[in-house]
């Protein structure tokens, strides 16, 4: 999770990630911050996060796309 943080605060230091659960509902993130994060992701955690799990459920928290990680690589 250390990882995540630090890719979601290197786009967003202004923002606490450890308690914000609306990223994407309160447009702190963008479409081109969570294209950003996908390949972040994918380069730290080796997962590739399919078209279908790009959802803003997924992205409105580190904590959910924590979880989304976890799950891809469980799934490998």
């Amino acid at each position: 999770m250390d990882a995540l943080i630090e890719i979601l605060t290197n786009l967003h230091p202004e923002v606490d990630f450890d308690t914000c659960e609306t990223l994407v509902d309160d447009k702190i993130i963008d479409s081109f911050d969570i294209v950003s994060i996908i390949s972040e992701v994918n380069e730290e955690y080796d997962v590739v996060i399919p078209a279908e799990e790009i959802i803003p459920e997924n992205f409105n928290s580190a904590k959910a796309l924590y979880a989304l990680i976890k799950k891809l690589e469980d799934e490998e």
